[in-house]
């Protein structure tokens, strides 16, 4: 077992979390996060080229475990299910996603472009909490990257609609499976990590990495054992839907 800043004892035992899509960005990030704090992390890339998170587990070896699954593919998500059956996680969170250029309305969106970015964001992450769920603990936790974007409260700006819609879409998808899952121990979470400088949010995003994603896994701790749906923010404040 790797000790890190202080957080563990060698009698505690680490939490476990599998990560999905951890290869660059806020992912990466929080795979960084969760080591640095004493978790285990078992995260997933999509292929086979080397990135930030295969430099993190050589770092890590006996932390971080590397898989790969494109989510987009179902039978890809049934394999990573198979290889993983044996194990137990106290958090799921999927993370991966796509954007698409900010500019344009939806009607001017080519039909490929719009399913590409809703199969990504919105039909896919779901897909993988179907499948992996049962290697979730009763009382863990399940989460996704959300947004702010897909409050359709918020959005008094329109702007990026496609995206918006796609993060809107998530949104409901997880109220149906937490109203299919009503009475489960587990914690349900939507995420939306506030606009960051990423290649996803652009230069000109308001927050740093490390203004962020700190703040997202302590929020997401603080969650844990409250049962039920959570659409918050970095700094656990309520989104409106």
């Amino acid at each position: 077992m790797v000790l890190i800043a202080g957080s563990l004892t060698p009698e505690t035992t680490p939490k476990r979390v599998l990560l999905i899509g951890a290869s660059r960005g806020l992912g990466l990030a929080l795979a960084e996060q969760w080591v640095r704090e004493g978790w285990h992390v078992t995260a997933t890339v999509r292929g086979s080229n080397q990135t930030g998170l295969h430099e993190l587990a050589q770092r890590h070896p006996e932390q971080l475990a590397i898989e790969s699954v494109d989510i987009t593919v179902p039978e890809q998500i049934v394999a990573l299910h198979d290889r993983l059956s044996k194990q137990s996680f106290d958090l799921l969170f999927v993370n991966a996603g796509v954007t698409n250029p900010e500019d344009g309305t939806v009607a001017e969106t080519s039909t490929d472009e719009f399913v590409r970015v809703m199969v990504t964001n919105a039909l896919s992450p779901l897909r993988t909490i179907e499948a992996l769920q049962d290697l979730v603990e009763p009382t863990g936790t399940i989460g996704v990257m959300s947004s702010g974007q897909g409050s359709v409260t918020n959005n008094v700006r329109g702007l990026h609609e496609v995206y918006r819609g796609s993060k809107a879409a998530l949104n409901t998808f997880m109220r149906s499976y937490a109203a299919r899952h009503e009475g489960e121990q587990r914690c349900l979470i939507l995420m939306a990590p506030g606009w960051i400088k990423t290649d996803l949010g652009g230069p000109h995003a308001r927050l740093t990495i490390e203004d962020s994603i700190p703040n997202v896994v302590k929020t997401m701790d603080s969650l844990r054992n409250q049962p039920g749906l959570h659409y918050v923010d970095y700094l656990g404040q309520t989104v409106p839907w």
